[in-house]
């Protein structure tokens, strides 16, 4: 549960925009192969295509701090692989640097695919916000319990496997769940690394190696209580 006041990742807002209106169904098969299109772009174009992302979240009324917060992810992975960048630039040029010290600085300018790399994960994951953030988990839910119902019902057609088709929508309750579970996992990390700022704890190792652990284990019980909800249910 999401600490009132906090802002948290890829967290469902209320007030409605345009993307609200759409129907998931539709979210689901514009959003999801664009992620997967973004994938083979250079490097302007995803530029591009990020500050495409922010105009639209813009008009969609989300704002800057909401837009900055679902971008966390991606920026822990920017930092690791501009380190690996650095990394490189020195395992491979190490000779002429201990010729050329001056050229030191070089070191630091990021690599063209290492910044590829990081521009396609930051519009991946505007892309994800804009999902998450204008789709409620009910709206995931019916939206892929429609799509799933209509292949059943074109595969019942067939006549070897008709008698096997079950017309339930199982398979779509599991999606739902796995992709309701992410914002759920940032929010409980959001809740998890407040209450370790409140008891003085510091940045460093130390704390993600308390951290990490208890995230994992509040997850893993989160997903059993829902788990045992299902079968409840059924």
């Amino acid at each position: 549960m999401a600490i009132k006041g906090k802002q948290t990742v890829f967290k469902y807002k209320t007030i409605k925009g345009p993307l609200h209106k759409l129907p998931a169904i539709i979210k689901l098969f514009l959003l999801l192969p664009l992620s997967i299109f973004c994938m083979s772009l250079a490097s302007r174009q995803l530029a591009a295509g990020i500050l495409s992302a922010v105009i639209l979240a813009s008009f969609c009324r989300f704002t800057l701090r909401e837009q900055l917060t679902d971008l966390k992810p991606a920026a822990f992975y920017a930092v690791l692989m501009y380190g690996l960048s650095v990394f490189s630039n020195l395992f491979e040029n190490w000779q002429e640097l201990l010729y050329r010290f001056a050229d030191i600085a070089l070191v630091f300018i990021p690599r063209y695919d290492f910044l590829r790399i990081v521009l396609r994960l930051v519009l991946v994951v505007q892309l994800s916000a804009l999902f998450f953030r204008s789709t409620s988990s009910m709206e995931i839910r019916e939206g892929l319990s429609a799509i799933e119902l209509f292949v059943k019902r074109l595969l019942s057609r067939l006549p070897l496997v008709k008698n096997r088709i079950s017309h339930r929508w199982s398979f779509a309750e599991y999606i739902c769940l796995f992709l309701g579970f992410i914002p759920e996992i940032f929010a409980n990390w959001s809740a998890i690394n407040m209450a370790w700022k409140a008891r003085g704890g510091k940045q460093g190792f130390a704390k993600i190696k308390t951290v990490v652990f208890i995230l994992i284990s509040l997850s893993m019980e989160k997903a059993a209580v829902k788990a045992k909800a299902l079968t409840a249910r059924s």
